[in-house]
């Protein structure tokens, strides 16, 4: 049994379009009591081409912009964590290795009386010698370790001091603080008694294995942490009493074997010292109240914690110190020897060497404690610096192997670099401390000149080896190690982010210093949250409900949950794309698009990697674009009433398809877009091949507020307010949303990756208070003009966008590619004030002429940070002419003054809430502001210097030459229009860069005569210095240095005239930019031809010619005249001219326009339908009659030229059809949108935007009083900044210019590049020698000091920058090479899950989905004789351009691979090769899938599934097919997931018979909309 339905598009009669066939299918088939329905075959074919013309002409692919190839660059990389993976790995474990054995060289001097063997190489070779450290040197080696214990202290006390006063921190409760106060406090006391009492009485080797039994509180609290939801609990518990068992053997074992009653302390400070780590192994999901109370108190500390440690960190010092006082004295000392003996243990002092009777005739000397001396005894002179050198070993191995630990923890190198070495270090310590030992008690010499001979470690007695693993408990040793690192596993699994801030790594900041490995272990973060595991994906999938993917999911509080809860779903990344767009060309929308349909494939991939392979991926996002065209409509050509969309839009209609077979190279289409009529104009709507959605909104002017910022406005109450905060969700799910909703702002001409996006994605992830991110702007064009910029975007990235953000905040996040988080934009006086009109002269400066800085600051002064990524690369096309150029730059200096004045006005108020601004940071800007401001003058100071060195003429001759071209372009700039003050800048740049090629010439020969140690060579050195190893610094931007000398050619250009014309021309508000003529109507045209000839009859009249011939002569006659051949004209007894004539044809223009009506009248009584027009659109109350709530498709046939204003349409009996904006607008009928079927908003949106344009939006009504009174305020705010910038300016300069001119009285002596005269005076026989100093004027003073210091700021700060982003590459970039870990390593479900999203994206490729890749027509080298050409030609011919979706491809490819095929199995194309393992381990998923549906569907039985419609299905005539109970207990995979052409029905793309009645249409997501009607 079978049914079809058939819709024919015939070709239309003026034969402008091929023919068009959609044929669909649709079979019934039973299996097993189930009704199945299947969509056979859906496709559309083309206008076919003739044989003899199927030869093919392929543009030559040029990658430019984000496509160029980055091979090179992603080597390198790779090479680098290669490279950063072995660094770090050897620093660590080195440097951990270091700091552990000189904690236990200097714990082993402390000892009292303690003897060791001296060399006698010096006192005698035939004698033995041995030697007690004195009190001095003890007391010294006391200090060294209270400073390795403090120096880490005071680094937490400065770190928790600068967050209180710069950032904010809360103060603690009391109990808070007491926890604190307490934990720590035993901590100290624990670390005091090994430190002093336990490991002084251990030998070295001990006393490293004694330091892997300080876990004990730790590993107790991770066994009552243990919750029933643990994965293999019992085995956990198990290992963790094991581990616990073995902790406590240590307390026992060396007092037991040791036989020394202080060796008791063991317990009591092992105890001590392990409750320091207590937080870090409380969760609140431990079944015991006590420890989830503590892990409440423990997340309350978070915000605490800084301001207990500003006393904490004192406190602990303040104790350390009592424990050693407190030692001392119950050695038997007086504690003031402590203080008493600092001088002279840190100074000279000698060491009594003893000499001992030779025992046994040899030179080793078996127990020290029981020799015998001869009485005899050297003085030696102590190395007394030694305890300072070893101190500041220690300090600096603790240090850097903490930092290098952090840099492995944040950019994803953990596991091998940070835990791998850390567990080596004991194992490592104690092996070369029983080499070393070893060594020194064969032979005492062997360090002789390297160590101090009255120095060495407490060595170990001399045992074998079965000895040492019996009787020294080694193997008791490895327990204890084993039990360290089962308590410490979790840092063997990281789960931080990418660049993850120091707090979310560690549970105290900082860490401790003499026990570097134990405190890196113990100290960094457990992550308490419950792993992802795949079983979670459905529930998540469940939450955002439907199978057909076509937008962000919105979550409602409809399921069984509490409504506060929050979902998984809400933590989902979301992000909108806005681009604004107005008059980009056909290139320029091409980059965007292909930019939207990558994001669009990257998303698809990884949404399809969770839901069919079962994968967590924390980079998963959703998506979605809009676009917001400006000046959209047009006056139509038929009728003046009517509008059309604009040959913007048209083109953006026309592109997509060819953007979408460039980025899925195969040649496809997308589905037509649907079309909205609008309360602001209109809407398209797209659904791309990754089924996101791309929705183009087409503003009319004449209903809405037009400009970008006002674009920004709309999309921003349009998502955050309207489809986020009108949800009827919970408040805190909504909080939730919003924190992971973000804006991602885009221009109609960008470029840019996916990759891109998840780098800024990774800056918001990692710091909740950032408000905005920006990437790297690349500038795309050609030309000289392009050149320049590519040269200044690359040293405003590289120096001062870099300093911004490391020492402050960025101040604009560029529009054209920045990511904004929806919470920042939402909050107070952020969104609301931006709608703030414009009223004010000021407003329409930093308001709408610098929309974007303006945004950023609102969000600074509300406290939220704003970031820049270098690694995220964007391109955009920028003006390549210079009057498009100084256009663009006369909008942006004057509103990047007032912002940034507006922010420095509020500093104080900014640097309060701002915890990223502070008074350094305001300093440096206005140091910026004050070089932008008297930039001209400091220009025109420096062109006066450079003629005199040049040209050799004095300083009054150069400043006369300099002031004339200055004075010429400001007279211009303020009398003339805009096209001669271009030209007179463009010809004075152009003089301006020969004349700065001539000095150029001229200082280089001055800096031969002066030296390299002259200011200005030093100076020259610098800042080319800098620009090159910046350059450097940017491997892949390196070639934007090369412009640098157009950019020192442009000097005078673009930091005097630029500035001149910008300030001059404050008041001219247009956009500059993109211009092009708007369409006019018949009126308006009439208008201006009249307002034209009364322009020409004004001027002529003002002519002495129009005077000599009569200025009246057209408004009186006279009684008698007389001319002289047209020269005059005389007129006597004159009287007004009649107006008989004007007042006949008033008469008769209103007799026609009565007939008119009546004739209307007629007609409607005759026609009451008006069906005589040819071209109708039948609307019945909101729909046809019909009932099936759609209107009636469009008439396609020929359409008769109707003119509404010619005669013909005058007195045509067929009246002008009616139209409503919101139901049958015009434009909406255009045959160029394509045919996409025709929807209508939602009444809660329609809503919405009437509401939103009535309060913020509505249309500027021209005024023109309102208009005047703006202009003549905007040309005072010109007058009042000219007249202030120049008084500045022209002060600055007189005063330069005046101490320039008494540079021989008031100059500074320049200390380098001094010059010696030797003169020898003949008649006095003298020699004479004098020295000339280079002198520093007053302008090179200005120089040196204002500019060196910015220079050396941003310097610094780049390369601080540098190191943060080669972080941030190296942490998303990830390593699939043979040096991580090998394949065969891995599982294949680990595989498998590693490259998930690789395997995804191959698998979806639309290219080669039928094994046709339209790849074989490369141009290619290789096999250019085998090319299948007349194949190919002929493939090409009878090519179907396939409505292609990506999860369909997918599906084709994963339900149909068998492991078993052998290399044939049509899975993968060509690039992509898995081994069969690899394909095993995906069937095995597949099957899991399969299995879960079955589940699934046998649990919903009857319902309306995901995999099939049941039910009510009716066809075009409205028959209703039979129902039937649903059983899929026995389902195929071709019946579970699609047909046998591949896939499911995309109801985004193939029109289905479900569709065709709303009313009874199984669709999975529920329409809003009552009415909607499709075209053919």
């Amino acid at each position: 049994m079978s049914e079809y339905d058939r819709k024919s598009h015939y070709e239309r009669e003026d034969g402008e379009e091929p023919i068009y066939i959609i044929v669909e299918f649709w079979d019934t088939l039973y299996s097993n009591g189930t009704l199945h329905y299947c969509s056979i075959y859906s496709q559309r074919t083309v206008q076919e081409t003739k044989g003899w013309d199927v030869f093919r002409e392929f543009p030559p692919k040029q990658d430019s912009g984000s496509m160029e190839s980055q091979k090179c660059l992603e080597f390198t990389v790779r090479l680098l964590k290669v490279t950063a993976y072995i660094v770090v790995f050897i620093i660590v474990l080195g440097s951990g290795v270091i700091a552990k054995g000189t904690m236990l060289f200097m714990t082993s001097q402390l000892k009292k009386d303690r003897r060791l063997a001296y060399c006698n190489r010096n006192l005698g070779r035939d004698k033995q010698f041995i030697v007690s450290l004195p009190d001095e040197e003890r007391v010294a080696w006391m200090w060294a370790i209270l400073a390795a214990f403090a120096i880490p202290e005071i680094g937490t006390l400065i770190r928790s001091v600068r967050i209180c006063f710069f950032k904010s921190s809360k103060r603690p409760s009391s109990a808070q603080f007491i926890v604190i106060f307490v934990a720590e406090s035993l901590h100290t006391i624990g670390m005091g008694l090994l430190f002093f009492v336990i490991l002084p009485e251990l030998d070295v080797v001990k006393g490293a294995m004694i330091t892997n039994c300080l876990c004990i509180i730790p590993a107790i609290l991770g066994l009552l942490s243990r919750n029933s939801r643990d994965s293999k609990r019992f085995v956990k518990v198990i290992v963790d009493m094991a581990a616990i068992v073995a902790q406590v053997t240590g307390f026992i074992v060396w007092p037991l074997l040791e036989n020394k009653p202080v060796l008791w302390l063991i317990p009591v400070s092992a105890l001590c010292i392990s409750l320091g780590w207590w937080e870090n192994y409380v969760t609140r999901q431990s079944p015991i109240g006590i420890i989830k109370s503590l892990s409440r108190l423990k997340d309350e500390l978070i915000f605490t914690r800084y301001y207990t440690y500003r006393f904490i960190s004192v406190w602990k010092i303040m104790l350390f110190l009592m424990c050693i006082l407190m030692m001392i004295w119950m050695d038997g000392d007086e504690p003031a020897m402590f203080f008493q003996l600092f001088n002279a243990g840190f100074g000279p002092h000698n060491i009594v060497v003893e000499e001992v009777q030779i025992q046994l005739g040899g030179t080793v000397i078996p127990d020290l404690a029981n020799v015998t001396l001869t009485g005899d005894s050297v003085e030696v002179a102590a190395a007394h610096k030694s305890a300072v050198y070893v101190m500041l070993i220690q300090i600096f191995a603790a240090y850097i192997c903490y930092i290098f630990g952090k840099f492995a923890c944040k950019i994803l190198i953990q596991g091998f670099s940070y835990a791998f070495p850390i567990n080596l270090v004991i194992p490592l310590v104690v092996n070369l401390l029983i080499a070393a030992c070893g060594i020194r008690n064969g032979d005492t010499c062997f360090f002789h000149g390297t160590v101090p001979d009255y120095l060495y470690f407490e060595s170990p007695p001399v045992f074998t080896l079965s000895d040492f693993i019996s009787r020294q408990m080694a193997w008791v040793w490895l327990l204890w190690l084993l039990s360290q690192t089962w308590i410490t596993i979790h840092i063997w699994t990281p789960k931080a982010e990418r660049l993850a801030s120091t707090e979310k790594l560690f549970v105290v900041p900082m860490y401790n210093g003499l026990l570097i490995d134990q405190s890196m272990a113990l100290n960094r973060k457990r992550n308490d949250q419950r792993d992802v595991k795949t079983e979670d994906l459905a529930e998540i999938e469940k939450e955002k409900g439907d199978e057909y993917y076509e937008t962000i999911s919105v979550h409602t509080d409809a399921t069984g949950s509490s409504p506060k809860a929050i979902k998984s779903s809400d933590q989902i990344t979301r992000i909108y794309a806005c681009a604004t767009m107005w008059h980009e060309t056909k290139d320029e929308m091409m980059e965007f698009l292909k930019s939207i349909l990558r994001l669009d494939e990257d998303q698809c991939a990884r949404r399809v990697a969770q839901k069919y392979l079962r994968v967590v991926d924390p980079d998963y996002y959703e998506f979605e674009t809009h676009i917001f065209l400006d000046d959209a409509f047009e006056i139509s050509d038929h009728s003046d009433d009517d509008s059309q969309v604009n040959r913007f839009v048209k083109l953006l209609v026309d592109t997509i398809d060819e953007a979408a077979s460039e980025v899925h190279q195969t040649n496809i289409r997308i589905r037509p877009p649907k079309k909205y009529p609008a309360p602001y104009g209109g809407r398209l709507t797209w659904v791309l091949p990754g089924k996101t959605k791309m929705i183009c909104h087409l503003k009319d002017k004449a209903k809405i507020r037009h400009r970008k910022r006002w674009s920004q406005v709309m999309y921003m109450y349009y998502l955050l307010g309207h489809r986020l905060m009108e949800l009827p969700i919970s408040v805190d799910r909504k909080e939730v949303m919003a924190e992971n909703t973000y804006l991602l702002t885009l221009d109609g001409d960008i470029d840019f990756q996916p990759h891109a996006v998840r780098l800024l994605i990774d800056l918001m992830k990692k710091n909740k208070n950032l408000g905005a991110a920006c990437g790297r702007i690349h500038p795309v064009g050609s030309g000289p003009m392009v050149w320049y910029q590519m040269f200044e975007y690359a040293i405003g990235h590289w120096l001062q966008k870099a300093t911004e953000h490391m020492i402050g905040c960025v101040l604009c996040s560029p529009g054209c590619f920045s990511l904004f988080r929806g919470k920042a934009l939402m909050d107070d006086n952020v969104m609301k004030k931006y709608t703030l009109r414009s009223d004010e002269a000021r407003h329409y400066v930093q308001y709408d002429q610098g929309e974007d800085r303006w945004l950023c600051t609102l969000l600074l002064q509300r406290g939220y940070r704003v970031e820049y990524s270098a690694a995220s690369d964007a391109y955009t096309h920028c003006p390549e002419g210079f009057n498009e150029f100084y256009n663009q730059r006369r909008r942006w200096v004057p509103s990047t003054i007032a912002n940034i004045m507006d922010l420095l006005a509020d500093y104080k108020h900014t640097i309060k809430i701002n915890d990223n601004i502070s008074s350094p940071y305001i300093a440096y800007q206005m140091m910026l502001m004050g070089g932008t401001i008297l930039g001209p003058g400091t220009i025109f100071l420096m062109l006066v210097g450079a003629f005199v060195a040049a040209f050799r003429i004095d300083n009054w001759t150069s400043f006369e030459y300099n002031l004339y071209p200055i004075a010429i372009f400001m007279f211009v700039c303020f009398t003339m229009k805009s096209e001669i003050q271009l030209l007179v800048a463009q010809i004075l740049s152009t003089a301006y860069a020969m004349i700065m090629m001539a000095v150029i010439v001229g200082t280089a020969l001055q800096l031969g005569e002066d030296g390299i140690g002259s200011p200005s060579a030093i100076f020259l050195i610098s800042l080319s210095s800098s620009f090159f190893i910046a350059a450097c610094l940017h491997p892949q931007e390196f070639w934007c240095i090369v412009p640098g000398i157009i950019y020192l050619l442009s000097i005078p250009s673009m930091y005097l005239l630029l500035i001149l014309y910008s300030i001059i021309n404050l008041n001219v508000v247009s956009w500059g930019t993109r211009e092009v003529q708007v369409k006019k109507t018949k009126k308006e045209i009439e208008q201006e031809k009249k307002e034209a000839e009364e322009a020409k009859k004004s001027a002529k009249q003002k002519s002495l010619l129009g005077f000599l011939q009569g200025v009246n002569s057209n408004e009186e006659e006279g009684s008698i005249e007389f001319s002289f051949a047209g020269l005059f004209k005389c007129l006597l007894c004159t009287h007004p001219k009649g107006n008989e004539e004007k007042v006949q044809l008033l008469h008769i223009a209103s007799t026609l326009e009565k007939l008119e009506k009546k004739l209307e009248v007629v007609e409607r009584a005759v026609d009451p339908h008006g069906m005589s027009r040819g071209r109708k659109l039948s609307v019945g109350p909101r729909g046809s009659t019909s009932g099936d709530h759609q209107l009636d498709a469009l008439a396609e046939g020929p359409e008769e030229d109707h003119d509404s204003d010619s005669e013909t349409d005058t007195l045509s009996t067929a009246p002008r059809e009616k139209r409503d904006d919101l139901i049958n607008p015009y434009w909406i009928e255009d045959p160029e949108l394509k045919k996409g079927e025709v929807d209508f908003l939602s009444p809660a949106e329609t809503s919405f935007w009437k509401d939103l344009i009535d309060k913020y939006l509505y249309p500027i009504d021209a005024n023109k009083e309102e208009q005047a009174r703006i202009s003549r305020d905007l040309k005072e705010l010109r007058d009042s900044s000219v007249f202030s910038f120049f008084m500045v300016n022209a002060l600055f300069v007189l005063i330069v210019f005046l101490l320039q001119l008494n540079k021989d009285n008031i100059h500074i002596k320049w200390p380098f590049g001094v010059k010696t005269n030797i003169t020898y005076d003949e008649i006095s026989q003298e020699v004479l020698i004098s020295k000339e100093y280079l002198q520093l004027e007053p302008i090179g003073l200005v120089f040196v000091f204002f500019f060196a210091l910015i220079l050396v700021i941003q310097f610094s700060a780049m390369l601080f920058h540098r190191f943060g982003t080669i972080s941030h590459i190296l942490a998303s970039t990830e390593l699939n090479w043979f040096c991580t870990k090998k394949s065969e390593d891995l599982s294949q479900d680990a595989l498998l899950d590693k490259n998930a999203i690789a395997i995804v994206k191959d698998l979806q490729k639309l290219n080669g989905l039928d094994d046709d890749y339209d790849n074989d027509s490369g141009s290619g080298p290789h096999n250019v004789g085998r090319r299948k050409t007349i194949h190919n030609l002929e493939k090409a011919r009878q090519k179907k351009r396939n409505i292609g979706t990506l999860d369909v491809a997918f599906k084709k490819r994963f339900f149909n691979m068998n492991a078993n095929d052998g290399p044939g199995t049509p899975v993968l194309n060509r690039k992509m090769t898995l081994r069969r393992e690899t394909l095993k381990a995906l069937e095995t998923r597949r099957n899991s899938v399969m299995a879960e549906r079955r589940k699934s569907q046998m649990q919903t039985l009857g319902a309306n599934n995901e995999y099939g419609v049941t039910g009510m299905l009716n066809n075009n005539l409205g028959v209703a097919g039979p129902r039937h109970r649903t059983s899929n207990a026995n389902i195929s995979v071709k019946d579970v997931f699609g047909e046998p052409n591949g896939g499911q029905i995309n109801r985004g793309y193939e029109t289905t018979l479900g569709d065709e009645d709303d009313t009874n249409s199984m669709r999975l997501q529920p329409r809003q909309n009552t009415v909607s009607f499709q075209r053919f």
